[in-house]
């Protein structure tokens, strides 16, 4: 790692008392309305663009809530977060957790969500137009002259530069610390003493970080699917290569127990036959019957790691291989990849992967800094994971030619004097390895660590009775488990 800049520090807590320049936005009321999705109310908030020069312009911050059913007495708010960076909050809190967390949660708190600053309706970063996105998400990641890295090293700098001149304004400050300030004025907003948060993946590393620099105004924090905030970004980058391997192994044994597998019959012929598939879409993509559109190496290997994050995908996946394979149709796995990237029947894309890119390159030095960086550290990547080693280095090289220097930099964050702080693991998550939750519960001075031994991305609400009934009274009764528990 390289390309030491100005860091925003996340060593120490920020001082109690409010500074001056910053009351304004302390003192907002939301002007609650009614959405256009029924049964919540939708409000903006101001934040400073810059925290460290309040008077030179807002960002506006989109928010939703749903008030609390009852009965019982009303604990406050409930803010959540999806993960991503990127995942919209608003999105998730109308389409699942508003509707979707169990009653008994929903009856006491008022359900809160805000989208980052630069994520959906919080002045989204925009970067390509859909013709432009489209060719960008089906470049070559696994490049084999020199002439194909060239191809890929213009993709990330077009990219780059695409979000550099249509979010001039607010690429520089989408960075974590700042989304987790903003969730402190937010908090003020609601009137709450404390914050009281649900965040998922990514939404851990923001919840985290509140921690780090509020953490008297901490109440109760869920983080499911942790991220480790002392890591640096090659390091993360392989770490969740050898996770995403981990998940497709799992994968490969139910499949291959199935008639209808397209991988072979054993677990170990799985990963060589997906590599030979996706060898030879590199050198002949195959029609994906949608406009003229075809399935190439990316792409597939894009809608294969979506379905990791949830194994009721993998059905669907098997369905999606066996077409591709068989038939030579790639319609099954291009729908997979276009979920994964927001692309909409219109052929536009939401903004997930342009706030990914903006808030990831912020928050780490990049983990590349030429594709040089990257061939030496192949072998680490393709150890991590024989099937997907290869591009997910090279895809790692993105930051590398990012317009704006990164502010973040690796650091450990222990939040002393929060209240206790549950941190949630799966064994066998792809996208969070189980090792950062450990990592995260253990830097964390009050972090209490709850183990799920399963599949999948996430734990909360993904069918384990245990789990959820250990959150739901965490978050109920302010009592966490013994650090350690395990579920299954």
């Amino acid at each position: 790692m390289s390309g030491s800049t100005t860091e925003v520090s996340l060593a120490g807590a920020l001082p109690s008392r409010t500074p001056e320049a910053l009351a304004p936005y302390y003192a907002q009321k939301p002007n609650w309305r009614e959405c256009a999705a029924a049964g919540f109310q939708c409000a903006t908030l101001r934040a400073p663009l810059d925290y460290g020069r309040p008077g030179s312009g807002d960002v506006k911050l989109a928010v939703a809530r749903k008030k609390a059913t009852g009965p019982g007495r009303r604990l406050g708010s409930l803010l959540v977060n999806p993960g991503g960076p990127g995942g919209s909050a608003v999105g998730y809190l109308q389409s699942y957790a508003g509707v979707g967390y169990p009653d008994e949660v929903r009856a006491r708190y008022d359900m809160v969500a805000v989208d980052p600053r630069g994520v959906a309706r919080s002045e989204a970063v925009r970067c390509l137009d859909g013709a432009r996105m489209d060719a960008y998400t089906r470049t070559d990641v696994t490049p084999d002259d020199q002439r194909e890295r060239q191809a890929l090293v213009a993709s990330f700098k077009e990219f780059g530069k695409g979000c550099a001149s249509r979010s001039e304004r607010v690429l520089p400050h989408v960075s974590t610390v700042e989304a987790a300030r903003d969730m402190d004025l937010v908090r003020a907003a609601l009137g709450d003493r404390r914050l009281t948060f649900v965040g998922a993946s990514y939404g851990t590393f923001l919840g985290a970080t509140y921690a780090g620099l509020f953490p008297a105004r901490v109440g109760r924090l869920v983080l499911d699917g942790a991220l480790d905030p002392s890591l640096p970004a090659r390091r993360m980058n392989t770490d969740q290569t050898a996770g995403f391997e981990a998940a497709f192994g799992s994968f490969a044994k139910d499949c291959v127990r199935r008639s209808s597998c397209p991988l072979g019959r054993s677990a170990a012929q799985a990963g060589p036959r997906l590599k030979a598939f996706f060898r030879a879409l590199d050198r002949a993509p195959v029609p994906a019957a949608k406009g003229g559109r075809e399935l190439g190496e990316a792409l597939a290997t894009t809608g294969v790691i979506a379905a990791m994050y949830d194994e009721g995908a993998w059905p669907r996946l098997r369905s999606a291989l066996t077409a591709a394979l068989d038939k030579r149709d790639g319609s099954g796995l291009l729908a997979l990849s276009d979920g994964y990237f927001e692309r909409g029947a219109d052929g536009e894309y939401g903004n997930l992967m342009f706030a990914n890119a903006a808030v990831n390159c912020l928050d780490l030095p990049a983990a590349f800094t030429s594709p040089e960086e990257v061939e030496v550290a192949l072998p680490d990547f393709e150890e991590a994971s024989p099937v997907f080693g290869e591009g997910l280095a090279w895809s790692a090289l993105n930051c590398a030619y990012w317009p704006v220097p990164a502010t973040g930099a690796p650091r450990r964050i222990e939040a002393r004097g929060a209240a206790p702080i549950l941190v949630v693991g799966t064994t066998r998550d792809p996208a969070t390895p189980y090792r950062w939750s450990e990592a995260l519960a253990d830097q964390l001075a009050s972090g209490v660590l709850l183990t799920y031994d399963g599949d999948g991305h996430t734990a909360y609400g993904r069918g384990s009775t245990c789990v959820d009934s250990v959150i739901d009274r965490y978050l109920l009764t302010g009592t966490p488990p013994a650090d350690g528990k395990r579920c299954s």
